[in-house]
C-alpha cells in the first residue's frame, strides 16, 4: 500500500504558522524573550541546541502562544515526538510543576480559612464590648470646681516637692526576624532564566544585562539559570553569592532557613 507523506514535526509547524501570520523571528525573540538561536534550533527540532526539560517547554508554550497554536495540545506532540528518555525526563518535570502549583493553592486556601477563623471572635469581641460600654459620668458645673477649689486652698497644707524619679533606660531595639525572601534579579548578561516562588511560577524567559525582575515569596523561591556565570541577584538588599561558572546551568532552592547561606557576608 502507498504510505501517505510523513508527519510534520512539531518545529515545522510552528514556522509555518509563523510565516502564516508573516511574522520574524527577530519579532517573536522580542516578545518571548527567547534568543532567536533557540527559536531557529526549536523549528528544526535539534534537541542539541535547546536547554531541555522545563526550559524546553517554556520556549514551545511562548513560541505557540505567538503563532496562534494551542500551547497544550503543541507541547504534548512535541513530547511525543522526543527520545524516550528525553519524554520521560521532560513528563517528570511536568509533574513536578503541577504538584508544586496544587500544593501552592491549596495552602492559599488553608491561609484563607485560618484567617476567617481568627477574625471571627476578634470581631465578636469588638462588637460586645462596643454595645456594653458604660456612660462617662456627666461633667461638674463650673461652680462646683471653683467651690471645691477654694475649700482646698483653705485647709491643705503646703504639698512638699515630690523628687522626681530618673526616666528609664531606653530599651534596646527589637531586630525584627526575617519573615519573607524579595528577590531582584539583575544578569550581568544574557541568560535564560526560571523562577518559582511558594510553588508558582512567576517568570520564565531571556534576560540580558541591564533586565531586573523582583520576586517574593513567604517560604522558598526554586530557580533555574541557563548561564550562572552571568546571572546575579540580590536577597532582602543583600547582594546574592554567585551560583556557578560562566555557561553552566544551574538549580537552587531558596527558603528562610537557608537564606543566609546564599547571601553575601
Amino acid at each position: 500500500m502507498p504510505q501517505g507523506p510523513p508527519a510534520r514535526t512539531v518545529g515545522a509547524r510552528l514556522r509555518e504558522a509563523r510565516e502564516k501570520r508573516g511574522v520574524s523571528l527577530r519579532q517573536i525573540a522580542v516578545r518571548t524573550r527567547i534568543s532567536v538561536m533557540s527559536l531557529e534550533a526549536l523549528e528544526r527540532s535539534d534537541l542539541s541546541r535547546l536547554p531541555g526539560g522545563i526550559f524546553t517547554r517554556a520556549f514551545v508554550r511562548a513560541y505557540a502562544q505567538e503563532v496562534g497554536l494551542d500551547p497544550d495540545r503543541t507541547i504534548q506532540d512535541f513530547i511525543a515526538e522526543l527520545p524516550p528518555e528525553a519524554a520521560t525526563a521532560t513528563a517528570h518535570s511536568a509533574a513536578i510543576e503541577d504538584g508544586e502549583k496544587l500544593d501552592s493553592d491549596r495552602r492559599a486556601v488553608a491561609t484563607a480559612l485560618r484567617l476567617v477563623l481568627i477574625s471571627l471572635p476578634i470581631i465578636g469581641l469588638v462588637v460586645y464590648y462596643g454595645s456594653h460600654r458604660a456612660p462617662f459620668p456627666a461633667a461638674p458645673s463650673p461652680e462646683t470646681i471653683s467651690g471645691a477649689q477654694a475649700d482646698e486652698s483653705q485647709s491643705a497644707p503646703a504639698a512638699e516637692p515630690v523628687p522626681t524619679a530618673p526616666e528609664p533606660a531606653a530599651a534596646p531595639p527589637v531586630i525584627p526576624q526575617t519573615s519573607a525572601i524579595s528577590m531582584e534579579l539583575a544578569p550581568r548578561g544574557a541568560c535564560w532564566v526560571s523562577v518559582t516562588a511558594d510553588g508558582r511560577q512567576v517568570f520564565a524567559g531571556l534576560m540580558n544585562a541591564g533586565d531586573k525582575q523582583l520576586v517574593t515569596a513567604e517560604k522558598q523561591i526554586a530557580l533555574s539559570v541557563g548561564d550562572a556565570g552571568a546571572f546575579a541577584y540580590t536577597l532582602n538588599g543583600r547582594a546574592g553569592k554567585s551560583l556557578g561558572a560562566a555557561g553552566k546551568n544551574v538549580r537552587a532552592r531558596i527558603t528562610l532557613a537557608n537564606l543566609p547561606e546564599f547571601q553575601t557576608p
